[in-house]
């Protein structure tokens, strides 16, 4: 693509998130964006589209523990109110929960920032 932003094409957020987060490349959709469980290939093997460009540094993160405190302390207050289990079990479950939760999210949210990016021409994407 050339400099001139009014030449670009126009590339769909919502489209490139969702790619990224089934974690495929945000260009084709169908080659694998990650490689082991957070670190991002340099290209796409399909469509060779360069990724290497993306910054999602602590983003990631950042949006996951957001998340994950969001549903699980409201969840955790409800427990507790309505069941009052014994605190090594209520601990159990929500600590359980709680890593679960993070260990499916922070890939999937990884994969939509770098969507998020490539769709928006961040970092040198285009």
């Amino acid at each position: 693509m050339c400099a001139n932003h009014s030449e670009r094409v126009e590339r769909h957020t919502y489209t490139a998130m969702w790619k990224g987060w089934c974690r495929k490349c945000p260009n084709c959709g169908k080659g694998p964006l990650l490689r082991g469980y957070l670190k991002v290939h340099k290209t796409c093997a399909v469509c060779r589209e360069e990724l290497f460009h993306h910054r999602a540094d602590d983003g990631p993160a950042y949006l996951t523990i957001l998340i994950v405190g969001h549903l699980m302390a409201p969840a955790l207050l409800i427990v507790f109110q309505k069941w009052r289990p014994e605190p090594l079990v209520l601990f159990t479950i929500f600590a359980i929960g709680c890593v679960a939760l993070s260990l499916y999210l922070l890939p999937r949210l990884k994969g939509a920032i770098v969507g998020f990016q490539w769709s928006r021409y961040m970092h040198g994407f285009g």
